[in-house]
This record gives structure tokens, C-alpha cells and sequence, in this order.
């Protein structure tokens, strides 16, 4: 015991190094380390380590492994996404503004500097399966609150939407797919991504009324 806890500090007190560092830390770390052609799955706990500026043997203070750093960055880009849509929805005063409102408050988010919504858009088709559950899991999230957001808005207006689970999940999928297009893209073609996909979801929900409409005549 005595020989491990001596290794640990002459490894954790190499010059230049922190002497402790956070859960933030790692994660920061590991957003500054990903881009449009690096995902998390490919980052290694040491590059990890010298990008926070610790020693290796002090990232499992934080984490098991770079897996379990990839889930708590999914996580947090699915919560910090779900925030921000959500206030945007609520600002918008029309149903129509609401769909605008929310996709460009998604594109927003896809550009900003702290690549959060890459990790989500990436990981989700690069990563393992135990990233892949992460993404959908938050996906998932993202559909129950709009699920809940169609019925109110359908309710307001004395109509009725052919399942409105099923029309959330719709949504939620194209918009991710379409954003996942458009990391690779410059953000001058942002403007007609928003547009196509403000139809495109305007769309499926006339679709959705008119299907109700149908089932009650």
C-alpha cells in the first residue's frame, strides 16, 4: 500500500501538473479535444489526462474509464440542449414560432464553441453501445417533453393529434439527423437548414391533424 501511495505522488506532483482536479475539468478537457473529425469514442484517458494537465493515475479519482466520461458528457449535452430548447419554447407566442423558435435554438446550440451537441449528433452513430443507450436515452427524454408540449399546444386549439408519441419521436429523430448533416456544413447554408426543416416539421404535423380528422369522421 505503501509503495502505490508513493507512486501516486511523485506522479501526481510532476511539475506543471494540478494537484487535484473535477469531474468539469475532465470534461472540459475532453470537449476541447473532440472536433468535426474526432469523437469521444476515440479519445484515451491519457490524452484526456494531459489536456486537464494531470497525471494519468488521477483520472480515476473522477471516472472508471474514458466509457464512463463519455456517458457524463452525453448526459450533459442532453440536459444543456433540453434547456435551451425548452426556454425557446416558451418564449414563442404561436405554434408556428414555437417549431421555428426551437430548431433554431438547436442550430444555435450545434455551433457554439463548447461542441456539447456534437457529442450527442456523434456519438449516437460512432460510438459503442454503451453511448448509443446514453444518446437514446436523451433522445427519449427530448420526445416525452415535446410529446407533453403537442398535446398542450393541441389542446389550446381545440384539435387533435394522431399520435402525438409517435409524432414527437418523428420530430425529434429528423432534427437530430438533419443536424448530424449539418456539423459537416458551413454555417452559411444554417439559414435554408432551418427553413427545410421548420417544413419539414410543419409538415408532419398537418399530417398528424389530418389523420385524427380522418379517424373521427
Amino acid at each position: 500500500m505503501s509503495q502505490r501511495l508513493h507512486s501516486d505522488i511523485d506522479v501526481d506532483s510532476h511539475p506543471g501538473r494540478k494537484a487535484t482536479i473535477s469531474r468539469e475539468d475532465l470534461i472540459a478537457a475532453a470537449l476541447k479535444l473532440i472536433g468535426p473529425h474526432r469523437s469521444v469514442s476515440s479519445l484515451s484517458l491519457r490524452e484526456v489526462a494531459r489536456e486537464a494537465g494531470i497525471a494519468p493515475n488521477s483520472f480515476y479519482r473522477q471516472f472508471r474509464d474514458t466509457d464512463e466520461l463519455a456517458v457524463a458528457l452525453i448526459d450533459l449535452a442532453g440536459q444543456s440542449l433540453r434547456k435551451i430548447v425548452g426556454e425557446a419554447r416558451h418564449r414563442a407566442a404561436t405554434r408556428r414560432s414555437i417549431v421555428r423558435s426551437s430548431i433554431e435554438a438547436f442550430m444555435e446550440q450545434l455551433r457554439a464553441d463548447d461542441k456539447l451537441l456534437h457529442v450527442l449528433l456523434r456519438e449516437g452513430t460512432v460510438g459503442s453501445d454503451a453511448f448509443k443507450r446514453a444518446v437514446d436515452r436523451e433522445l427519449s427524454f427530448f420526445e416525452e417533453e415535446l410529446r407533453v408540449d403537442l398535446i398542450r399546444l393541441a389542446a389550446i386549439d381545440k384539435i387533435t393529434l394522431h399520435e402525438p408519441a409517435l409524432v414527437a419521436r418523428s420530430i425529434t429523430r429528423l432534427v437530430f439527423a438533419m443536424g448530424a448533416t449539418a456539423m459537416d456544413m458551413p454555417s452559411e447554408k444554417d439559414h435554408e437548414l432551418i427553413e427545410q426543416m421548420s417544413t419539414m416539421v410543419r409538415i408532419i404535423l398537418a399530417g398528424s391533424r389530418a389523420m385524427a380528422a380522418v379517424g373521427k369522421a
